[in-house]
C-alpha cells in the first residue's frame, strides 16, 4: 500500500522536507525502546533482542491486559518472508509461562538497563500503569507488529488476511526527514485499532457464542489519570482520553446499549444506559441547575484536562450515560471469575463474559 508520508515547515511559504533514511535498523530499535509510545502509550517494553529457538526477537512488550506484544522491524521494504518471520516469533511467545516471561524482563535489564536501578516485573508493571499485573490473564493475548518504511503487496495482503481472520497483526509504517542538522520520525498505522480490535473479536472463537449486547467500559482512575468517578456519576459519562489508543474505543458504544463499568483495581462499580456518541472535552456539555455548561467548567479535575481539550488526539472523549445503579469507588465489586479488560470499551464474546453479566445482574438488582 503507497502511504505516503510528508512534512512541511511554515515559514512565509511553505517547504516541504526531504525524506531520509536510518542509517542502522538499531537506531529505530532505540527509539522505540527508548519511548514505546511512538507506537502505543498502553505498553511496556520488556524485551530487546530476545533469544527464542527461532532467532532473535527485535523487541517485546507487554500490554495493559497482560497481553504480549511481538515487534519486528525492518528499515526497508518488507517482505512475506518477515511476515512469516514474526509469526515464528508469535508461535514461540506462545508457550512461555510467567516464570519465563519474568525472566525475559530481568534479563532485559541487565544487558540494556545495567547502570539503572530496576525492579521485578510485577513493579515495573505497577509502576506503568498504576494497577498489578493479572497474572490469570498473563500471556492470554497475542499481537504482531510489523514496523517498516513501506510495504510490498504481498505482504500487505498476508497481514489483512490474518487480521480479518483474528490474527491481531499490524503494520506501523515510518519516514525519516531531516530539516537542516534536525531530523523528524512520522509514523502512521496500516489498520486503525479499533477496525483491528472489531477483526480481532469477531474472529476468535469464542465469539461464536452470540454477543449479549452489554458493553464493557473500564473508567481508569489511577495515578497519573485525571478522572473522578464521582463526577462520573454525578453529570452522566464515561470518558477516557491520553491518545487514540484509549478514547477511540468509545466509538463502540451504541446508543440505547447497556454498559458495565469497572475501575480497574477496585472492580465494577456502575451499570447504565448510553444516551449518545462520543464528545471531545472542548464540547461536551453537562446540565448544572438546568443550564447546560461544558463539562471542564464542573468536574474536579477539568484544569488538568483543559490544554488537550482541543487536540483531536490526545483530548479527554466523554460519552453520556444514564445511571441505573451506581456504587461508591471503594465498594466497587471485585470477585474473582469477573470479566476484567483494559481497554476503554468492549463488546466480549466470552463465556467469562456472560457469567459476569448475569453475576452482576443479581449484585445490582438489576433485572
Amino acid at each position: 500500500m503507497a502511504f505516503e508520508q510528508a512534512i512541511w515547515r511554515i515559514d512565509n511559504h511553505l517547504t516541504r522536507l526531504s525524506p531520509a533514511v536510518l542509517s542502522k535498523e538499531l537506531e529505530l530499535e532505540t527509539f522505540i525502546e527508548t519511548d514505546v509510545a511512538i507506537l502505543n502509550p498502553g505498553w511496556l517494553i520488556i524485551g530487546r533482542q530476545v533469544a527464542s529457538d527461532v532467532g532473535p526477537i527485535d523487541l517485546l512488550a507487554l500490554d495493559r491486559n497482560g497481553g504480549l506484544v511481538v515487534i519486528e522491524l525492518k528499515r526497508h521494504l518488507s517482505t512475506r518472508d518477515i511476515t512469516a518471520q514474526a509469526l515464528d516469533y508469535a508461535s514461540w511467545v506462545e508457550d512461555r509461562t510467567s516464570d519465563d516471561i519474568a525472566g525475559i524482563y530481568k534479563r532485559y535489564c541487565d544487558r540494556w538497563r545495567p547502570t539503572e536501578s530496576h525492579t521485578t516485573l510485577d513493579d515495573a508493571f505497577r509502576n506503568r500503569f498504576g494497577f498489578d499485573l493479572p497474572i490469570e490473564e498473563l500471556n492470554t493475548s497475542h499481537q504482531i507488529v510489523l514496523v517498516a518504511s513501506e510495504l510490498d503487496p504481498r505482504t500487505e495482503r498476508i497481514v489483512r488476511y490474518l487480521s480479518r481472520r483474528g490474527l491481531e497483526m499490524n503494520v506501523l509504517f515510518f519516514q525519516v526527514f531531516t530539516d537542516g542538522d534536525r531530523r523528524y520520525l512520522s509514523r502512521v498505522w496500516m489498520i486503525d485499532e479499533t477496525e483491528r480490535e472489531e477483526q480481532a473479536a469477531k474472529a476468535r472463537p469464542e465469539s461464536l457464542l452470540n454477543w449479549n449486547g452489554e458493553f464493557y467500559v473500564s473508567f481508569g482512575i489511577g495515578e497519573g489519570e485525571h478522572r473522578n468517578w464521582q463526577d462520573a456519576v454525578r453529570y452522566g459519562y464515561v470518558s477516557a482520553g491520553g491518545g487514540r489508543w484509549y478514547s477511540s474505543t468509545l466509538q463502540l458504544l451504541e446508543p440505547g446499549s447497556r454498559i458495565w463499568v469497572k475501575i480497574p483495581g477496585q472492580g465494577y462499580v456502575g451499570v447504565g444506559e448510553v444516551l449518545g456518541p462520543p464528545e471531545r472535552a472542548s464540547e461536551f456539555k453537562v446540565s448544572v441547575n438546568g443550564v447546560m455548561t461544558n463539562v471542564l467548567d464542573v468536574i474536579a479535575n477539568g484544569a488538568a484536562l483543559r490544554p488537550t481539550a482541543e487536540d483531536v488526539d490526545k483530548a479527554e472523549y466523554f460519552v453520556p450515560v444514564r445511571w441505573i445503579k451506581t456504587r461508591p469507588a471503594n465498594q466497587g465489586v471485585n470477585e474473582v471469575g469477573l470479566f476484567g479488560n483494559q481497554n476503554s470499551a468492549c463488546k466480549p464474546r466470552t463465556p467469562k463474559w456472560l457469567h459476569t453479566v448475569e453475576r452482576l445482574k443479581q449484585l445490582f438488582e438489576i433485572e
